[in-house]
């Protein structure tokens, strides 16, 4: 049986939009490391993109970047979560917070690589 107050079609897309773009809006408001990554990224795409010669190279570079940012905010909404469940530290929270952490500092090494096996010629 469907539920006839689910959105369907184009308005359902609408509308994850709409979700997607308050969560950019949240993560540029309240994540200092996000903002700084959105710096960075106004410098390396654009630098990507002038240093690669060829379509995949300029792919590898600009792309470890996107990633970067994908990372960031997956794990800023798992501290987002952990933070709601209360304030108290827990082993766990702090296992799941430093999880994410390196997350992020693993998709740095990435770029770093990315761009060092590229421009290493």
């Amino acid at each position: 049986m469907r539920d006839v107050n689910r959105a369907r079609g184009l308005t359902r897309l609408w509308r994850a939009f709409g979700h997607s773009w308050r969560g950019f809006v949240g993560a540029f408001r309240e994540e200092a490391a996000f903002r700084q990554e959105l710096a960075l990224a106004v410098v390396v795409m654009p630098a990507g993109l002038w240093f690669g010669t060829t379509g995949l190279e300029r792919a590898m570079l600009v792309a470890p970047m996107f990633l970067i940012l994908i990372v960031e905010l997956l794990n800023s909404a798992v501290e987002a979560a952990i933070d709601r469940i209360g304030p108290e530290l827990h082993e766990l929270s702090g296992l799941a917070k430093d999880i994410g952490s390196a997350a992020v500092l693993t998709s740095f090494i990435l770029l770093g690589a990315v761009w060092g096996l590229i421009l290493i010629r």
